[in-house]
C-alpha cells in the first residue's frame, strides 16, 4: 500500500508501526513544530460498507474519548481527521518501547519495578474512570515504557464513553486472556473490566507468565470458570506470596467481588509493598533490558499484529544490515524500491535480506511489494543493471548479478487447497494474537486461492514478530488441525 505524502496538515516522514486497524506513521505538525504519531485506518480495507462506517465511527470516538484526557500517564490525542480514503488520529509521539517487548524478551521485573508499573497504570486508569471512560483493552502492548522509567497508557481504540443515550449491544472486543468474563458471558460492562485486565498484567509481572494460556477456546473457558494458580506458586523461589490475595481479588469472576476502583486496587498494592514508591522503573531495567528496535512489517494488506504501541517510536535510530550484506549494497536497493513504495522501503529490504542472500532472489522477493507490472520491471532493471526487464521467475534463478550459481527454487508445494474449515481454524488462532481484525486478514488471504500451506504462510505474514509467525505456523500445521 502506498504511503501518503501527508494526512491533513501533517507531512508524513516514516512508518513507525502497525496496529490492529491500520498503519501508524510519524508526521510533523507544521504549526506547533513538533513530531506527531498518526494512527490511521484505510476504509477500503473493510469490504463491507456498513462495517467500514462502523469502524470509522469507532475510530472517531477513540479520538473524542482520549482527547478529553490530560494525564502524564496517558498518551495525548491532538486531532481526529479524514483525508480521502484515510481516517486518522494525530497524537503524542512517544520515545520508548512497549511493555510487551520487555515481557517477550523475558525481562525480569523485580518487586520494585512490578509495583511501580502497576501503580502508574492504576493511577492513569483511575483518572480515565473518573471521566467515565474505560479502556477495554489493557495489555502490555498498550503500555509504553519511556527512557525515564515512566509509563504511558495508549490506544483507547475500543474505549467506551458512558452516556445515557447509548444502549448498543456489547460487542466482544479486546485481547483474549485479558478480556474480563462478563465480555464472554454477556454481563453488564463497566470500568471493572479494566480492573480485571490490570489483574492479569500484575499476575504476568509477578509470575513471569500470563494466568490464562493456550488456544482461544481454552482461554475463554478458563477466564470464565477457572481460577489460576497463585502467582507465587508458579515460581515460589523468585516471587512474592504477599500479593497473591490482591491478584485473586482483581481476577474475581464477578465484578462485584473485584476491587471497585483502580484507586482501591492501587492502595491495596502499595499497602502490601510497604515502602516508598519509586517514580518509575529502575534505570537498570530500562537500559539493560531494553529491546532492540523492532523491524516493521511490510504486508500488502496493511494490517498486522497490534503494534508495540500506537505511538511507539524506536529508541534506537538504526540497526546493522543482515548478515551477508554490505550497507551500500542494501542502500542502493532501498533507494530504488523507495521510488515505488516510499520510506517503508528500508524496512522491506532489510526484512527480505534476512531470507535472501543473493541480489537476484532479493530483487524478485521485493517485487511482491510493487503493485504495477511496469513498475516491477523498472525496479528490476535498476537493481540488476540489465538492459531489459526480467520476469520475476527469471530473476529468482539469476542468483547474482552477471550470473553465478543459480539460487535453487523451493520445492513445489503439494499440500491440498485451503478449505473453509482451514480458514476458520486460522481465524481462531490469529485472533489470539491480534484480536477481531483476524477475520479480515484470513478472508483476504483465502481469496487468493492456492494451497493450504500457502494460505497459512500468507496469514502468518500479518504478524510482526518472527517468533509469533513460527508459533502460528506450528500450531496451524500441527497434526489434527
Amino acid at each position: 500500500m502506498a504511503i501518503p505524502e501527508r494526512l491533513g496538515k501533517y507531512p508524513i516522514t516514516e512508518v513507525i508501526g502497525r496496529g490492529a486497524m491500520g498503519i501508524v506513521y510519524r508526521g510533523w505538525d507544521p504549526v506547533i513544530k513538533r513530531a506527531v504519531a498518526i494512527k490511521t485506518i484505510h476504509k477500503e480495507l473493510i469490504e463491507d460498507e456498513d462495517k467500514a462506517q462502523s469502524l470509522s465511527e469507532r475510530f472517531r470516538r477513540e479520538a473524542q474519548a482520549a482527547g478529553t484526557l490530560s494525564h502524564p500517564g496517558i498518551v495525548s490525542v491532538y486531532e481526529y481527521g479524514e483525508d480521502g480514503p484515510w481516517a486518522y488520529i494525530a497524537m503524542e509521539y512517544v520515545q520508548g518501547h512497549s511493555l510487551r517487548e520487555y515481557l517477550d524478551r523475558r525481562t525480569e521485573f523485580d518487586e520494585r519495578d512490578a509495583v511501580s508499573t502497576m501503580a502508574q497504570l492504576l493511577d492513569a486508569l483511575e483518572y480515565a474512570h473518573s471521566h467515565e471512560i474505560w479502556h477495554r483493552d489493557i495489555k502490555p502492548a498498550n503500555i509504553l515504557v519511556m527512557g525515564n522509567g515512566r509509563i504511558k497508557l495508549t490506544d483507547f481504540g475500543i474505549a467506551r464513553i458512558e452516556s445515557a443515550d447509548r444502549t448498543r449491544t456489547n460487542i466482544i472486543m479486546g485481547t483474549p486472556g485479558y478480556i474480563a468474563p462478563e465480555f464472554y458471558l454477556g454481563g453488564q460492562l463497566d470500568h471493572r473490566i479494566d480492573i480485571f485486565s490490570a489483574g492479569v498484567l500484575l499476575y504476568h509481572l509477578l509470575a513471569r507468565q500470563p494466568p490464562f494460556r493456550g488456544r482461544l477456546e481454552a482461554v475463554m473457558h478458563d477466564v470464565c470458570y477457572h481460577d489460576p494458580e497463585p502467582p507465587s506458586a508458579i515460581d515460589p523461589q523468585h516471587r512474592w506470596p504477599q500479593y497473591d490475595a490482591i491478584v485473586a481479588r482483581a481476577l474475581a469472576k464477578a465484578p462485584a467481588e473485584r476491587f471497585q476502583s483502580a484507586a482501591a486496587f492501587r492502595a491495596a498494592l502499595l499497602a502490601q509493598y510497604g515502602r516508598p514508591l519509586a517514580d518509575g522503573l529502575s534505570e537498570s531495567t530500562v537500559i539493560a533490558a531494553r529491546p532492540a528496535a523492532r523491524p516493521l512489517p511490510g504486508d500488502a494488506a496493511g494490517m498486522a499484529a497490534p503494534a508495540p504501541a500506537s505511538v511507539l517510536a524506536p529508541a534506537q535510530p538504526s540497526t546493522p544490515p543482515p548478515t551477508g550484506w554490505s550497507p551500500p549494497e542494501l542502500k542502493g536497493v532501498e533507494v530504488e524500491l523507495a521510488r515505488f513504495v516510499g520510506p517503508v522501503a528500508r524496512v522491506l529490504v532489510r526484512r527480505a535480506a534476512q531470507q535472501h542472500k543473493q541480489i537476484g532472489s532479493l530483487a524478485a522477493a521485493l517485487t511482491e511489494c510493487i503493485d504495477k507490472p511496469a513498475e516491477r520491471e523498472a525496479f528490476l532493471r535498476a537493481v540488476l543493471g540489465r538492459g531489459a526487464a526480467l520476469s520475476t521467475a527469471a530473476v529468482a534463478h539469476a542468483g547474482t548479478v552477471g550470473g553465478g550459481t543459480p539460487t535453487p527454487l523451493p520445492p513445489a508445494d503439494t499440500s491440498p487447497a485451503a478449505t473453509p474449515a482451514d480458514v476458520e481454524q486460522a481465524t481462531r488462532l490469529l485472533t489470539t494474537y491480534i484480536g477481531p481484525i483476524a477475520r479480515v486478514i484470513t478472508k483476504r488471504a483465502a481469496a487468493h486461492g492456492g494451497s493450504r500451506r500457502a494460505f497459512l504462510e500468507e496469514v502468518a505474514r500479518s504478524l510482526d514478530d518472527e517468533g509469533q509467525r513460527q508459533r502460528f505456523l506450528r500450531e496451524a500445521l500441527a497434526p489434527g488441525h
